[in-house]
């Protein structure tokens, strides 16, 4: 049975058309989805626009029609949010069959083998920061993650955020001082924060490129910079707070089960952040087997698509050979 795989991301969409026999016969990328920011239907009417391109990819004429589609979308992250985007997918009739989850599922998904059943965690530190889990049985465990609002802290614009908090302070003595106070300006050849700040207030500088400077932090943080080595630290205590809030939600912190860590900020593997995740997730759930996924989400939303329709082993092998033979490794 064919499947409709869609990862829709913050910044990205992927979208693939992956056959019966688990071939990917085309694939589209497109901007980022963001319903919050521009509305459902014009953010399903963006995503239909790479759906016709990866259907066109395919050979496909007319509408796209697959008998399952397997979307993975941010800004799903709870259940009426899942449903309305549901409704809205569905609406498009792409395929036979519909199942919406929230993009951090792709992750967990194209971590673990192939085929087999689906048992794990996967945490999420890219733009934002959030965490999954499921078992075979069906039980799952969520978070909302919608910012500080629901308790979030961390990611790249978390990170970005606390630095120039940081930064800011240290330049006009409120606080302590710091490298980070040098750096971020520099980063975008600017004499000061306080310079920094009128360019992003007055948006001289977009919005989305103060993620730019969550890569700067750890630059800082690693030449030994006490403040910028405190926030790592505690994105690792963040990031392991949630893995292993998760495993014990499941009643699986006593078994030897995979912890995903993917987004762009783990997958960088930034030594202190990546010691640092291993050694708390050791001292707290020494059970758990921490793996940086460095595959395409799309393929964690295909082989969802291939859980909901039955495939069988040789199908899996064979999505899961494509995307590992393109360089993508988990």
């Amino acid at each position: 049975m064919s499947v409709l795989a869609i990862d829709a991301g913050n910044s990205k969409t992927d979208v693939a058309v992956v056959g019966p026999d688990g071939t990917v016969l085309g694939t589209a990328r497109g901007g980022g989805f963001r319903p919050p920011a521009v509305g459902v239907r014009t953010a399903v009417d963006a995503l239909a626009d790479t759906v016709g391109r990866a259907w066109a990819a395919a050979g496909g004429t007319g509408p796209a029609r697959v008998d399952h589609v397997s979307a993975c979308l941010a800004n799903a992250d709870l259940p009426v949010e899942e449903r309305e985007l549901h409704e809205a997918l569905t609406a498009r009739g792409w395929g036979g069959t519909v199942k919406v989850y929230n993009d951090t599922f792709a992750i967990l998904r194209a971590g673990l083998p192939g085929g087999a059943e689906p048992r794990g965690v996967a945490v999420v530190c890219g733009a934002g920061i959030n965490c999954v889990g499921m078992t075979p049985d069906g039980r799952t465990a969520r978070f909302p993650a919608i910012g500080k609002l629901s308790g979030d802290w961390g990611g790249g614009g978390g990170l970005a955020e606390e630095a120039l908090w940081f930064a800011a302070r240290a330049e006009d003595g409120r606080g302590g001082p710091t490298a980070l106070a040098r750096a971020l300006p520099e980063h975008f050849a600017l004499p000061s924060v306080y310079a920094l700040i009128e360019a992003l207030h007055l948006e001289h500088i977009p919005a989305a490129r103060k993620h730019e400077l969550a890569p700067v932090l750890f630059e800082v943080a690693a030449g030994g910079d006490p403040v910028a080595r405190a926030l790592v630290d505690r994105q690792a205590e963040e990031i392991v707070a949630l893995a292993v809030v998760a495993l014990t939600r499941l009643e699986l912190l006593d078994e030897p089960v995979p912890v995903l860590l993917g987004g762009s900020v783990l997958a960088a593997r930034h030594p202190q952040l990546d010691d640092g995740v291993r050694e708390l997730l050791a001292a707290r759930a020494p059970r758990a087997v921490p793996l940086v996924v460095a595959a395409s989400p799309v393929l964690g939303a295909g082989l969802l698509g291939l859980d909901a329709v039955g495939a069988d082993a040789e199908v899996f092998a064979r999505l899961r050979g494509q995307y590992v033979r393109r360089g993508q490794h988990v």
